[in-house]
């Protein structure tokens, strides 16, 4: 019988499953042991006790009254806020850094390479302080504030700008503009699948930016059209009214950002010089533009060699989102760190993060899975 390859794999694999399964059973039973030894308790009911903290930068409704739970949402809300649009403009920077790398103007490609080998060399956390010292140190007091346009003001406590005031017809236009943005999506590829199907091409451009632009103004004029809007004013130490941008929160966005994008040149660069060469020149002898090479036979192609190490890259920037602490941005681990101080239920506090992390990690794998699946070439 244990002459068998099949059965030696097999018991291979029991052995090993049931060394891992010891392991974990002996690590947990000495660690309850333990906690129960030093009369520490354990346990998850502490998320429904009063914060009794404030968190200064917030994306969804709390008040020190609220219980530990909320706290955690709010710190997940802010991690995923700035992760989410770290890795949008770390793409868009990153993209056009690549391309300008593989430029043929000496000085755009020179420049280009710079900005990558200081970015990649820098600590990432760094540059945060970096960034953090530009917006509180050199930026004017508020009172000296930057006035641009009478809609947006510029100090040390952030950019405060105008925003519409609340009213349904605003929340309407932007819920459309989001369904806009979906239903463009859809129809691009409708008109993709119907191309490839039957040759005919449909129009895409305006369709897709009557969608985008005439939905939310459609729902902006049937709920009332409002035109009020809730502009700044200087109160004591600070402005009310509009919205702001915090230094900490600009300051984390743009050192993820752009750290992250001189990775994604990389990537981008290495991407483009895997496609073939003919390729291009097949593209010139049909007299396709320099634009139009690389939208419509450069990039498609090369985005089956992006994808995969972009991915790393997503991961790494949500990660690197928990260095938000260092600069006092109340993220994930920030509030956090407030909980195990206050209440000491630090295994719990932990495991949260681990769990959280991990969640994030999964849904960025899975979504770019799936995507690089669906521009995979098929192979008959």
């Amino acid at each position: 019988m244990f002459r068998s390859e099949r059965v030696r794999n097999i018991l291979y694999q029991a052995l090993l499953l049931a060394g891992v399964i010891g392991l974990g059973w002996y690590l947990v039973s000495n660690t309850l042991h333990n906690l129960e030894t030093r009369q520490i308790q354990v346990g998850f009911a502490f998320l429904s006790r009063e914060a009794g903290f404030e968190i200064a930068e917030k994306h969804i409704a709390y008040e020190a009254s609220d219980s530990y739970l909320r706290a955690f949402l709010v710190g997940l809300a802010n991690t995923l806020v700035v992760a989410a649009l770290g890795i949008f403009f770390a793409t868009i920077i990153g993209t056009l850094i690549g391309i300008a790398r593989l430029s043929s103007n000496w000085l755009l490609a020179k420049l280009a390479s710079a900005y990558v080998e200081v970015m990649r060399n820098v600590p990432l956390l760094l540059q945060l302080f970096v960034w953090y010292g530009i917006f509180t140190e050199l930026l004017p007091p508020v009172k000296e504030s930057i006035e641009v346009g009478g809609w947006l003001f510029v100090s040390q406590r952030g950019f405060r700008f105008t925003w519409p005031a609340e009213h349904v017809g605003w929340s309407a236009a932007g819920w459309a503009f989001l369904a806009g943005i979906v239903l463009a999506w859809l129809w691009r590829g409708h008109a993709r699948r119907t191309q490839i199907a039957t040759g005919r091409q449909l129009p895409v451009g305006w369709p897709s930016l009557g969608l985008v632009l005439g939905l939310p103004l459609l729902a902006w004029a049937g709920f009332g059209a409002p035109t009020t809007f809730d502009v700044p004013a200087l109160s004591g130490f600070d402005y009310q009214g509009g919205r702001v941008i915090s230094p900490e929160f600009a300051a984390l966005l743009l050192g993820l950002s752009t750290y992250t994008a001189a990775f994604i040149a990389e990537v981008v660069r290495a991407g483009i010089l895997a496609v073939d060469r003919g390729q291009g020149e097949a593209a010139m002898a049909l007299g396709l533009t320099p634009g139009q090479r690389l939208r419509l036979i450069t990039l498609p192609q090369a985005l089956r060699v992006i994808i995969p190490p972009m991915t790393s890259q997503y991961l790494n920037l949500a990660k690197n989102s928990s260095l938000a602490v260092a600069i006092g941005y109340p993220d994930l681990v920030a509030v956090a760190n407030t909980t195990m101080n206050q209440t000491g239920q630090a295994i719990e506090a932990i495991a949260i993060l681990m769990a959280v992390y991990l969640s994030i990690s999964l849904s960025i794998s899975l979504f770019m899975n799936w995507y690089n699946d669906r521009v995979r070439l098929v192979e008959r």
